[in-house]
This record gives C-alpha cells, structure tokens and sequence, in this order.
C-alpha cells in the first residue's frame, strides 16, 4: 500500500511541475477533465449512491463468538504440561467469525449464510452470535433455523425499534449482463459496496443445489451472507462463494438466487425443516462420452447409475442404465439437474418421468418421497479397498490388456473368483485382470479386481463376447461403449469408455 502512495505522490509532484513551466500558456488550453460528467451505461443510473443511501441501512454485520477445545500436542512428553496445557489435557481456546446478513422484515428477521453461524473448526461451539448496524447498534441474535444443504440460515434480533429491510426479488428474470450491487462486510470492512454485472446464471460449483448467480462485482471473505441487489433495490441473490486461488477477489463470485433463497427462508421463519422430494436414484451427468456410447446427445437428460430398493423410483420401474430427460414436464439439463428437480416437487406427488431405456423413449409415474438425512443417502454406496482377487494369469494379463479391443484383460467369473471379490455368488460377468493404463479404460479408473457385467447393455461373460459387442458399437459409427462395472463394496455403475485408436 505504501508503494501506491508514492506512485500517487509522484505523479502530482510531476504534474506540478509541467504546470510551472507551461503557464504563459495558461489561456490555450484547459484541463481534460473540465467540465465532464460520465454518461450512464443502457440500463444503469449515473450514480448508484441514492440507492445504496437508502439499502445500507438493512445490511448488517455478523460475527460469531466461538469455543474451540484444542488438544495438547505434547501430551505423554515431558513438556505436557507446559504451554498452558495443565496436567496434558485439552484446553479451550475462543474463536471469532465475521460476515454479513441483511434484514427482511420490520421485526429483525435476518438472512445470512449457514456457514456464517457454524462452527469454523472440529470440536468448536458457537456460543453467541451478534449483529451490527449500520449505526453500530449491536444485539445477540437468536438462530431460528438452518438449511446446510443451500448454505441459508435465518436469525432474529428483538430490536428496540422498527428495523429498515430489504425484499426479495425475482432472479428468475436475472440475465446475463445485467447490472448488480453487492453490500457486505468484507475483511472487516463494514458498509462495502461494490457493483459489477451477472456473468452467468444456473452456475454449478459441485453441490447437488447448486444454482448460483456468478457476477463480477466484488466479492471477498467476509461478504458471505450479505445481499446482491438489481437496479431496482431488490435482492436477487445472497453471496455465497468466491473463486480464487489467492482467496481474494478476482472477478469471479457466487450468489444463492433469490427464486431458491425466498421460498426456504419462509420455511425457516416458520421454524420448520426444510423437506425435499426424493426418487431414490443415483445419476451421472450425460457427458460426452457417456452420451457417445449410448448414442445419445449429451447433456440433455441425466443417467440412472443405480435404484434404491422401495423407493419412488423403483416402484415406478425405473431402472439402472435408463437415461431421465424431464420430470413433470421440466426438462432436465445442465441448467436444471434432476436432483434439484426433484427436490422442488410436493412430497407425496405423482409426477410423470419420462425417460429412455435402449434407445426407446416411455413415460412412468413415481411417486415422490422425502429425502432422507445425508448420513443415510452416504450409506447407499461405501467405497472399498482393492482386493486382489487371485494370482491367475497375473503375468501375462499386461500383454493381453494391450492387445485387446478396449485395452483390458478379463476371464469368466468362477465361484472361486467370486468368493475371493466377495460380490454376490449370483454375478454373471467377467472379471478384470489388467488394464493398459495408456487407454481410456486406464483413465477412467478401471483396475484389476472389477467385474464388467454387461457391454452395450448386452450380457457378457467371455473375453470373446466383450470383443463383440465393441465391434458392434464400432459397426454403429459410436466411439465409446457403455459398460456395467461392478467393484465390491459398491452398488453396479455405468461407465462409459473410448475405444482405442487403431
């Protein structure tokens, strides 16, 4: 920062000296900034400070105070009991958090981030959450409630008074290029404003909700939580994430909009949990390659990896390997997935799904169920370590892989074989004994140990057979062929891998 000062300090010093030794012609010519007043870019008014005059007022700052319990690191050494540690046990260091919020209604209702008011660190407690206004008016706030899975929490303040607030707008009529305000507390920094315009909008970042508005206006550590306003004043998105591999701003920032925001913070004022409809499926996106084997366009539509038995899904008959291109009528893309679909649907509906199954498109009816708690959803398929199933034809599986179609080597299941992978003894299939890791096979993750059970949704259950249906995707014209991959420990899942260039 210094080195700004003096660069500024420079440039005046230099400018003064060209105006001493340029003044007997004072009366020629005049400053190039004289006289000029910037016009307003299409849409946008010449000043944003009568609109942010009036906003301001309903952002607030929150910070938390939090008890962190820290363990002794030198516990069972002889400096145990040093460094504050008595007798080696854990002691309890307090923490802070900072971020933004703003009001929306009269009576102190506040909407912020959920991981504004979470604990920062394992083993920490948030013991009081306190509120800032513009003023320097602080309160302790009360967490009325929380939805982790959008990152939205709600809070409430007993003010002496009638607050100022904000209202939610309509993102839905969001499009990229517009003009947008954001106001929060970044680094400490109360009552920051800065503007910018949409980037983007339906932006994911990896969650199974994500639907946010990328803008470029500044957004840094500290904003999360704060509001992101349109031209009229309105709050179309709260400010969520950032994405910078310094931690600063470089014009990239994300915002919950406000058509997925408005309606779960209603629930939460109401003190209830949010539910959200459930199929029970587990998808992939419909990638390029994926949509390549199955002759499909990609991106329009998302592939069934698995059912959960006695779910909506599975009592409606959908199947794994079927591909769901819309739900009620709503089409399922890279803008709008099917989760988030779902998610939206009144528990206890029957929606029509349509889908296609080898190549052919039907409809089914599901009932929607209620999504169960994360815990439960990350129990319907647990990873495992690599078992090496057996020493047969361990030596010369590298050469075969190299020389066949898809670079992988493989040999009929035997009941031997299936009981050393530990998969069910009613497997049908061929079992991996290596991969030619130059080949997309190798790339995809494919390794000795999984069981393919099916190639171009066809049974297979020789070398041969799994040479044949690669030559009749080929045939087809496709470069890519589906297969039916089975690793123990988990539930089948649909691969889609590249032939190999010839």
């Amino acid at each position: 920062m210094r080195y700004a000062y003096a660069i500024t300090g420079a440039l005046l010093l230099g400018g003064t000296a060209i105006a001493v030794t340029t003044s007997s012609n004072v009366g020629a010519q005049v400053a190039q900034n004289e006289g000029l007043q910037a016009a307003a870019p299409a849409g946008a008014p010449a000043s944003l400070a009568d609109m942010v005059e009036k906003l301001q007022p309903a952002v607030v700052n929150i910070s938390t105070k939090q008890r962190v319990q820290v363990q002794n690191p030198f516990a069972g050494t002889p400096f145990g009991n040093l460094f504050g540690f008595g007798q080696g046990q854990p002691q309890t260091r307090q923490a802070q958090s900072l971020g933004s919020g703003f009001i929306i209604s009269a009576d102190g209702y506040i909407v912020t981030n959920n991981h504004v008011v979470s604990a920062g660190a394992e083993g920490a407690t948030v013991e009081q959450i306190t509120v800032t206004l513009t003023n320097r008016e602080e309160y302790t706030a009360k967490l009325v409630g929380r939805d982790a899975a959008t990152d939205i929490a709600v809070l409430k303040i007993e003010p002496k008074k009638a607050m100022p607030f904000v209202k939610f707008g309509d993102s839905t009529k969001a499009r990229v290029g517009d003009w947008v305000v954001a106001i929060g507390n970044p680094f400490a920094l109360s009552g920051t404003v800065t503007a910018g315009i949409i980037s983007a909008v339906h932006r994911g970042t990896g969650g199974t909700y994500d639907k946010f508005i990328q803008t470029d206006a500044s957004i840094n550590q500290g904003n999360s939580g704060g509001p992101m306003f349109d031209m009229r004043g309105n709050v179309i998105g709260i400010n969520s994430q950032i994405l910078s591999p310094s931690g600063g701003n470089v014009g990239i920032g994300f915002a919950i909009p406000s058509e997925q925001a408005a309606p779960i913070v209603q629930t939460l004022m109401k003190g209830q949990t949010v539910r959200r409809g459930y199929l029970g499926v587990q998808i992939s996106p419909l990638g390029e390659d994926l949509a390549e084997s199955l002759g499909l366009a990609k991106n329009s539509g998302e592939f069934i990896q698995g059912v959960e038995p006695g779910r909506g899904a599975d009592k409606a008959g959908i199947k794994a390997g079927d591909v769901i291109v819309s739900v009620n009528g709503q089409e399922v893309n890279p803008d709008q997935n099917l989760s988030s679909i779902v998610a939206n649907q009144p528990i206890g509906a029957k929606v029509p799904i349509v889908l296609i199954r080898n190549g052919q498109r039907m409809t089914v009816t599901a009932v929607v169920g209620e999504r169960p708690p994360e815990d439960e959803l990350n129990s319907f398929a647990q990873s495992q370590d690599d078992e090496d199933f057996s020493e047969q034809q361990q030596q010369q599986a590298p050469g075969k892989a190299a020389e066949q179609s898809l670079g992988i080597a493989a040999i009929p299941l035997t009941p031997g074989i299936i009981r050393q992978l530990g998969i069910p003894t009613d497997t049908r299939g061929i079992v991996i004994t290596a991969v030619d890791g130059s080949t997309d096979a190798g790339a995809k993750g494919l390794r000795r140990g999984d069981v393919i059970i099916s190639a171009n949704n066809r049974p297979v259950t020789s070398q041969a057979e799994l040479d044949a249906q690669v030559r009749a995707v080929a045939g087809q014209g496709r470069n890519a062929i589906l297969l039916q991959v089975l690793r123990r420990g988990q539930p089948p899942i649909f691969l889609p891998v590249r032939l190999r260039d010839k």
